[in-house]
């Protein structure tokens, strides 16, 4: 038995929106393999702290060993090497001698102070003395690998993201103003919940909790906005447009797991502008080193939040212009169906069916566009 015409619709209507699923599983596999699958350092800032001819010889034979990997400067004291490193401006501080120390602040990035620690261990093995290892910045007691800040904003990425697929879908019928509401008290939810996290239930902060529920509030809100504003023009692509952007390449750029330092310089340089990456070190900033630099990060984060709400604000013109095209010629349909009275139950009919056709297609891409948030 063949099959019928409603079958073939049927399966490519399937086929269509399995493209997703299959460009999701090739975005992912590109930005997460080519971020993570093989970290090595590349201009890794460490100091060699002394003046002498012994710390000057080392640190020139580090950089030239390292070809390219370590940027290797000395300092005079120990004082300014840790301020250096509470500046986030090195990553760990060697002192030679026959007692070798060797200064790093996890704070900043565990698998970097993680790296320098492997070089200078081979350095000091080889003057036959043991590395004594001192961290100026450690994290809480909750977060012992320091990676939790990166894992809560994987949690806020995806209840803002699966939200634009909720609302721009089940409230497609919704007026803009609604929507961007909904996209406000969603944002707010998201960030309430993230603070929980951070604090309470984890313990991943010790201090400065206001200060990471603002953040998350302003990471999700911008997350919210420029979906919803994006629906207006991707429509079912939405979710795929949320998820390259919030997803793909903003988990691998945030630093949360490996820093600039230790990944491909394409990543390293979306760090420097990122939503992910003002998040994350904005809250590492805030929380282990007295707001240094904190400013720059939540400005990222404040830009982000400023160009969401332009696209509301765009999307909402489109859709009015839409909305005016359509009344315009709904009422030309009217009008000539008044001058062909003969035809009018053809009309109606035509009407009817054309109606039912439009419900029937907004239905199915809502069903999509729901179906395609399982993504998260």
């Amino acid at each position: 038995m063949s099959a019928g015409p409603s079958t073939h619709s049927a399966l490519r209507h399937v086929l269509g929106h399995l493209l997703t699923p299959l460009l999701m599983c090739i975005g992912m596999g590109l930005a997460y393999l080519g971020a993570f699958h093989a970290p090595a350092p590349h201009d890794l800032r460490v100091d060699v702290v002394g003046s002498g001819p012994t710390a000057q010889v080392l640190a020139q034979t580090l950089q030239d060993e390292g070809a390219g990997a370590l940027d290797v400067r000395t300092v005079a004291d120990r004082a300014t090497a840790v301020t250096s490193l509470r500046e986030q401006g090195s990553f760990g501080a060697y002192i030679p001698g026959e007692k070798p120390e060797l200064i790093v602040a996890s704070a900043s990035s565990d698998t970097s102070a993680m790296a320098v620690e492997k070089v200078f261990t081979k350095v000091a093995a080889a003057q036959d003395a043991p590395l004594k290892v001192t961290d100026v910045a450690p994290v809480a007691s909750g977060d012992p690998t320091g990676q939790g800040v990166f894992f809560l904003l994987v949690a806020l990425s995806i209840g803002a993201y699966a939200s634009v697929a909720v609302i721009g879908g089940a409230g497609a019928a919704l007026p803009m103003k609604i929507r961007a509401l909904l996209a406000a008290a969603m944002s707010l939810v998201v960030s309430l919940i993230g603070a929980l996290f951070a604090g309470p239930v984890f313990h991943l902060v010790d201090q400065g909790l206001g200060g990471v529920w603002a953040m998350s509030w302003l990471y999700a809100a911008g997350i919210l906005l420029v979906g919803v504003g994006l629906h207006t023009f991707l429509r079912r692509w939405t979710t795929l447009g949320v998820m390259v952007l919030f997803v793909m390449l903003n988990f691998t750029s945030s630093g949360g797991i490996y820093r600039p330092e230790l990944q491909p310089g394409f990543f390293g340089a979306l760090h420097a502008f990122w939503n992910g990456a003002g998040f994350v070190e904005g809250v590492r900033s805030h929380v282990y080193f007295g707001g240094h630099a904190l400013g720059g990060h939540v400005l990222v984060l404040t830009l982000w939040f400023l160009a969401g709400a332009a696209l509301v604000v765009a999307a909402g013109a489109v859709e009015a212009r839409r909305n005016r095209a359509s009344e315009v010629g709904g009422n030309t349909v009217v009008a000539a169906g008044k001058k062909a009275r003969i035809t009018e139950g053809i009309e109606k009919g035509t009407e009817r069916e054309t109606d039912g056709g439009m419900v029937g297609e907004t239905g199915e891409e809502t069903e999509a566009e729901m179906e395609e948030a399982v993504a998260v």
